[in-house]
């Protein structure tokens, strides 16, 4: 079988193309035939050693897979069920979904929901996931449309793209935040009623509301200047940490205008999973989904996840394996 494997180069890895034996494979109940794979910031830097991500050499490559069953030894699973895998490891320390197979326990396997196809769930992907928790934690804590817009971060990646089509489906007025000048009609075809530039944002500890709350998918002084300006009670989820790991802000945003700052973890449990993935297939499903992704082949991999590292992707890119790509 064909992987994109993961070997220690000094102090973080590097990954490559190669054959390995199945039998290699980490160990697991269920074995799967990967149909998708997405390719995420997280697996390019992985792969080209941006920073100390794997936790165990060798390892295959990917934090994501949707497949079908080859063979389970659990009773949950039979050859031919069609399903997701993401998280709980796969990319990092166990075995992940860049290769043409791969086994896991049967605890960490989520069926396919009905209303979504294998590439729609691989479109998605854990970009997706991460969108919609994020989404469904700003509603449960009680953000709805109607008041001031909500603003979403970083958005032209891929959790802020899917934030922005999410919110907009739902009915808010979404203010993208994006540091690429190119990408407003990319931006408003998601659903973005306005588009600003971090730089626009100030750098004052509390300045005038002008969202309701958001997602953030950047970090850093990102972060730190949508907290600034939040409207009273508003929530905003961090999820990501391209703009930086660093959080420089005051108090005031939360003693003043009691705004919310919660953390979202994509690594959730079954349970919670089972319920978004479910949303997905039906509210928060974003239309045309599709045509979102543009799919690669296996060999692309390394290519694209350079021109990841440096900046010059948009969107989603999934890896078609065998004939899924002709979906």
């Amino acid at each position: 079988m064909k992987a994109y494997r993961i070997e220690q180069d000094g102090k973080v890895g590097r990954g490559g193309l190669v054959e390995i034996e199945c039998n290699a494979l980490d160990p697991g109940e269920v074995m799967i035939r990967t149909r998708f794979s997405g390719v995420n910031y997280k697996d390019a830097l992985a792969g080209l050693g941006g920073a100390p991500i794997v936790r165990r050499y060798p390892c295959n490559g990917g934090i994501e897979c949707v497949g079908d069953v080859a063979d389970s030894g659990d009773d949950r699973f039979a050859p031919g069920d069609a399903v997701i895998v993401h998280g709980r490891g796969i990319g990092v320390s166990h075995d992940g979904g860049l290769a043409e197979y791969m086994r896991v326990p049967a605890d960490w396997v989520l069926a396919l929901p009905e209303g979504l196809t294998a590439r729609e769930a691989a479109t998605l992907g854990v970009a997706g996931y991460s969108a919609a928790l994020a989404v469904d934690r700003l509603q449960a804590l009680g953000l709805a449309p109607g008041g001031l817009p909500v603003a979403v971060s970083g958005a032209t990646g891929g959790v802020g793209a899917f934030s922005v089509a999410m919110l907009a489906g739902l009915g808010f007025d979404v203010v993208a935040i994006s540091s690429k000048p190119d990408a407003g009609d990319y931006l408003s075809g998601l659903g973005a009623t306005e588009i600003v530039s971090p730089a626009d944002l100030g750098d004052k500890p509390v300045a005038t509301a002008r969202w309701c709350g958001g997602i953030d998918a950047a970090g850093g002084p990102v972060l730190a200047r949508m907290l600034a300006a939040c409207d009273r009670e508003g929530v905003v989820a961090s999820i990501g940490n391209a703009a930086g790991i660093e959080l420089a802000t005051t108090v005031l945003p939360f003693i003043l205008r009691g705004v919310t700052l919660t953390g979202i973890n994509a690594d959730s449990d079954m349970d919670t999973r089972r319920r978004v993935w479910n949303r997905l297939a039906t509210d928060l499903k974003p239309k045309g989904l599709a045509d979102w992704a543009g799919i690669i082949a296996l060999d692309e991999v390394p290519d694209l996840m350079r021109r990841m590292l440096d900046g010059k992707t948009t969107g989603r890119t999934i890896v078609a394996f065998g004939d899924a790509g002709a979906e």
